[in-house]
């Protein structure tokens, strides 16, 4: 059985592959200066905001956040697994792709899933064949065929049926106790209450060979098999066809099913369009299967749970708008709530959501019969709200906006919402819509949510147990700065050196005074001098990026700058959440020395944390420091990285210091000479 792809395999895969004609194969490139621009293949645009960089072989777009190395573009152009899109890459070098020899655990962990996924797969078979059997299955064919579905519908979704009895699985999959275990394992058998497996006053672990200890989980239910993105049964849900509670009943979570993960009929919508215009998210499996009966072959459901983030951000790998659309009552609100709160952190400009709530006592299913296909498709059209749109009308029913306490309801609740968007043109377009609605200038609205995030910050910070203050990190020093990429802070006379990173920059146009996320340079506050003699003056007009982030990004474009620091647990072990994602670098490079920034880029993509996933390539794709109109700037890393260290040291210090501070100040009179000193000293600097 095939195990992991090697690391290092992957490594030098990365470094022979050249990103540029993996591309411009699907995409066409134009020469850009150092890169190469198109539009970008994963939203609408009519302007190029999609960069390829052959320097660092990865890819950004501007405009929706998309970004990656070559591996990453396949699988998402060509929507393939991380192993498939290895494999492809491979064979274009005509390498062949090694596999790792599996440990025990990790071997009988793959055999279990692989034999999880051949076990529903003959379950999905044997249900299918139940349904065309007709000593069993006429309730259940005159069900459907009520429901308007064909034959032909139902053999495309893998329709089937459970019958009636509470063995009938166990008897053709579950016949010896380690089958019907398995049959449990995939959530296809339930163990009775009344048995644990051992046999009565018997030595435990010793089955009772006459006893049955489980039963079917699905009885007398059409079976809708739900399968993962490799077309894969995974799980399944049961429509009851009597009076059983519940009405549909899904199967539990298992090691090969994540609900949270999946949406019914994504697999079945990619298999009849080559490129989905749009996905329409409703709340059952058999509003999916009407829908497709009536050639709308754009329709996915939740398993039995809420709109949830990772099921947005799945929809957006394979569309750019997606349609919520939900029954008008209660419930159905809610749940279209729900989804748009899930959805406004990943409305990267390109992106739609829309919305469509339909009458009382209708859904998809019932709706689509009574109007036909086409006509549904043109409601969508016409009376699918835009995100925007939704998002006002449903904060603010019950508000009257003409008076002042109305403007203050509207604006505290939207605000916080609206602070969930992306950075981009659409999170602007937001907040000035809602500045319009409440005569608010958007300036005082993002004041607000900046107030209100300092509040809620200072608030967790009271909450937390005291810390010591964490130890300055251990620098080496360094008589001659490592080779770069970027050019040296002093160049030759008369020469004048070209941006270390060419058109990588954002244009300036994007710009409107200080670029986005960037601090204006100048010496920090205590800044000693003596911390760097002889480099260069921060000067005015330039913009970096806060320590924190400063100090990720730095190593981005220069992994080498890992070998100054010998100590990364400091980092790792902070509250701050950019710092621990540099602490996670340094790791990923401590391990790793050698490590370019294509292939330590590769790596990241990894981690577990969704911020860190997006945070990291604007940043590997933007310049470290730039002008006021976005123009990339000289630097010396060494210099920026040792400042950048040195500024969060004295950052640690102060609030050191001022925790000292309070401490004097509660003890009263009971001050000591020296605690007196450093109080007066304190009031000096105050004065």
């Amino acid at each position: 059985m095939a195990g992991k792809i090697p690391q290092y395999f992957i490594d030098d895969l990365l470094a022979r592959a050249d990103i540029v004609p993996v591309v411009d194969s699907r995409v066409k490139l134009r020469k850009t200066g150092k890169n190469y621009s198109a539009c970008c293949p994963f939203h609408d645009e009519k302007t190029p905001s999609f960069t390829v960089s052959p320097d660092k072989q990865f890819y950004y777009c501007f405009g929706c956040g998309a970004s990656g190395n070559a591996v990453g573009f396949l699988m998402e152009y060509d929507r393939l697994p991380f192993p498939e899109a290895v494999e492809k890459l491979a064979a274009s070098l005509s390498l062949e792709v090694p596999r790792e020899k599996l440990d025990a655990g990790q071997l009988k962990r793959q055999q279990e899933s692989q034999s999880l996924y051949q076990l529903t797969e003959k379950a999905a078979e044997y249900y299918r064949e139940k349904l065309r059997d007709h000593k069993v299955s006429t309730p259940a064919i005159t069900y459907l065929k009520n429901r308007g579905l064909s034959g032909a519908i139902c053999k495309e979704f893998g329709i089937g049926l459970a019958p009636p009895g509470w063995d009938n699985l166990l008897n053709q999959l579950g016949t010896s106790s380690e089958k019907a275990g398995q049959l449990e394992l995939a959530g296809l058998a339930i163990r009775r209450q009344d048995s644990d497996g051992h046999s009565n006053g018997k030595e435990s672990g010793k089955a009772e060979p006459a006893k049955r200890h489980h039963y079917d989980r699905f009885r007398n239910r059409i079976m809708f098999p739900i399968r993962d993105q490799r077309g894969r049964t995974i799980a399944f849900g049961g429509r009851v066809l009597g009076d059983d509670k519940p009405k549909y009943l899904n199967s539990p979570e298992t090691p090969i099913f994540h609900k949270g993960r999946e949406l019914y009929g994504l697999w079945e919508a990619r298999q009849a369009n080559r490129e989905l215009k749009r996905l329409i998210v409703v709340e059952g499996y058999m509003d999916v299967v009407a829908l497709a009966q009536f050639d709308i072959r754009c329709a996915v459901a939740t398993l039995g749970t809420a709109c949830g983030e990772d099921h947005i951000q799945l929809a957006f790998r394979h569309t750019q708008e997606i349609v919520f659309c939900f029954d008008g009552d209660k419930a159905g609100r809610t749940a279209a709530r729900r989804a748009l709160e899930a959805g406004l952190p990943h409305m990267q400009d390109g992106r739609s959501l829309r919305f469509l709530l339909l009458p009382e006592g209708e859904d998809p299913d019932t709706l689509v019969r009574q109007i036909g296909g086409e006509r549904f498709d043109q409601l969508i059209d016409e009376q699918g709200r835009p995100l925007e749109d939704f998002l006002f009308d449903l904060l603010g029913e019950g508000i009257n906006i003409q008076t002042m306490d109305g403007r203050a309801r509207l604006s505290k609740a939207a605000a916080p919402l609206l602070d969930l968007l992306p950075a981009g043109v659409y999170r602007q377009l937001m907040f000035q819509q809602l500045a319009r609605r409440t005569g608010l200038e958007q300036d005082m609205l993002e004041e607000i949510i900046a107030a209100e995030k300092a509040r809620g910050a200072e608030l967790a910070r009271q909450s937390q147990p005291a810390t010591k203050p964490a130890p300055k990190p251990t620098a080496k020093p360094t008589a001659q700065p490592a080779p770069s990429a970027a050019p040296t802070a002093n160049p030759t006379a008369g020469e004048t050196a070209p941006p270390p990173y060419g058109d990588e920059a954002p244009p300036a146009e994007a710009y409107d005074g200080p670029p986005p996320d960037y601090e204006e340079s100048g010496i920090p506050q205590d800044y000693p001098e003596e911390i760097a003699p002889g480099s260069p003056r921060r000067r005015s007009g330039q913009y970096r990026l806060p320590a924190e982030r400063m100090l990720i990004a730095l190593l981005l474009h220069h992994p080498q700058l890992a070998e100054t620091i010998d100590d990364c647990s400091r980092f790792s072990s902070s509250n701050d959440a950019d710092l621990q994602l540099f602490g996670e670098v340094l790791q990923v490079l401590h391990k790793n020395p050698g490590l370019n920034s294509n292939q330590l880029f590769g790596r990241l993509m990894n981690l577990e944390s969704k911020e860190a996933r997006e945070l990291l390539p604007r940043l590997a794709t933007s310049h470290p420091i730039v002008g006021g109109q976005g123009q990339a700037m000289e630097y010396d890393p060494h210099t920026e990285f040792s400042d950048c260290l040195r500024t969060l040291d004295l950052a640690a210090e102060r609030a050191r210091k001022r925790g000292l501070l309070d401490q004097l100040k509660n003890n009263g009179n009971q001050l000591s000479a020296d605690q007196l000193a450093l109080l007066a000293q304190f009031r000096r600097k105050q004065d």
